[in-house]
């Protein structure tokens, strides 16, 4: 009997086929891990080409006519976004500003995004556009 060309094995339905299919396959994942390792790696090392703005915590009560402010521990300025209104008066982050004395001026209460906050003390309020404030309560 005779072999019917039409109903030879081909490569895709043969054991070595499905093989290769297999060893084809751990390529690209192989490769998509190696890509995002890279990727993670890159992001990573950009952290550091953040801009860094300081910060000074401030009584919102205390504005003066020329606009300053003066500054107050920086344990008034709390890390949630929330402050404290009482019978001392508002407290808030005050960013980028001129220090002069115990006063500041020239900056904003407006968070800036993709920078890196640092207080006056070294307290990172902010590391690169995400929202974080660092250090120890007391």
């Amino acid at each position: 009997m005779g072999m019917d060309p039409d109903h030879s094995p081909t490569p895709s339905s043969s054991g070595k086929g499905l093989r290769g299919s297999k060893a084809s396959k751990g390529i690209v994942l192989g490769g998509v891990a190696v890509v995002t390792l890279l990727l993670i790696g890159y992001c990573s090392a950009q952290e550091d080409d953040y801009d860094e703005v300081n910060a000074e915590c401030v009584d919102l009560d205390s504005q003066q006519p020329d606009g300053s402010y003066t500054v107050v521990d920086e344990d008034y300025c709390d890390d949630d976004g929330s402050h404290y209104h009482g019978s001392y008066g508002a407290y808030r982050w005050y960013y980028g500003g001129v220090r002069s004395g115990a006063r500041v001026m020239r900056g904003t209460t407006v968070r800036p995004a993709d920078v890196r906050i640092v207080s006056r003390q070294g307290t990172v309020i902010q590391r690169g556009g995400f929202g974080f404030r660092g250090g120890s309560g007391s």
